[in-house]
């Protein structure tokens, strides 16, 4: 009888554990929809204060960004610091090297993407297509050189003076970028930045509008969230019919035209 009744206990167990399980509070449908709540409010925060999504709408940065690269943009690094948010969030000046997105100085409205080259107080000059900074030729393992063509005014900045011919559209630029020169040499003036595209032949940059504005900085791109291939000057097109058209493209051709292997890359 003693042997029967030890061997009866183990059996209790499996009711006591689901007597303790009943016990444990539930999750009520007011909770889990609270729980939703909360997290739409941090996306919602991280998307609107934090992160900005952004399409590259030409090849200025091949290969390091294609057309059709769609990105996210940390708004806040670059941002002035603020007294309740400093401590947490990973705030810093903009360094030689990297890569930004900022509003057009010669375009209002226009995004644009590009390389720091410079930053205040440096002297920039190009010699056959080579960049040099403050004396020192820069070995730049992203720059691209895909044009044939020899371009006196692209590829040995400043030595020649700016002009429409040369593909300088600016009128202010053309006129206030000689005050900027010193001997060989451009220098970057304070709260300004000099950038140029990776792709150094085939790209409209510092050479051809001038410097970025400090205040003009939006952010630095972080990853590739998507890539889709994109036919250039596709961002142009404004009209109705055009978005339409590129929108119905581009859900029949999800699959096969979305470059996967470029997914979450990250930017350098």
């Amino acid at each position: 009888m003693p042997q029967n009744a030890s061997q009866n206990e183990p059996q209790s167990a499996p009711k006591e554990k689901e007597a303790v399980d009943d016990k444990r509070p539930r999750e009520t449908t007011v909770e889990f929809m609270a729980s939703l709540a909360e997290l739409f409010v941090i996306v919602l925060f991280i998307m609107t204060f934090i992160l900005q999504n952004f399409e590259i709408p030409s090849g200025s940065m091949e290969d390091t960004l294609l057309i059709g690269d769609h990105v996210f943009v940390n708004r806040e690094q670059f941002a002035p610091p603020m007294r309740w948010m400093g401590p947490l969030m990973p705030y810093r000046d903009i360094h030689r090297a990297d890569i930004v997105v900022f509003l057009s100085p010669e375009e209002p409205g226009l995004f644009i993407v590009k390389r720091v080259v410079g930053i205040p107080g440096d002297r920039i000059h190009l010699r056959d297509g080579a960049v040099y900074r403050n004396g020192e030729k820069l070995v730049e393992p992203y720059a691209q050189h895909k044009a044939a063509n020899y371009d006196p005014y692209r590829d040995n900045f400043p030595a020649v003076p700016p002009s429409e011919e040369e593909g300088v559209t600016s009128q202010d630029w053309q006129l206030t970028l000689p005050s900027y020169v010193e001997g060989s040499d451009i220098v970057v003036p304070p709260d300004s930045y000099f950038a140029m595209g990776d792709n150094r032949d085939n790209s409209k940059d510092s050479r051809y509008w001038g410097f970025i504005p400090r205040k003009n900085v939006i952010g630095r791109p972080l990853f590739i969230y998507w890539s889709f291939i994109t036919p250039p000057y596709q961002y142009q097109l404004r009209s109705v019919g055009d978005r339409l058209g590129f929108l119905a493209h581009t859900i029949i051709h999800f699959f096969d035209q979305t470059r996967w292997s470029r997914t979450l890359r990250v930017i350098q």
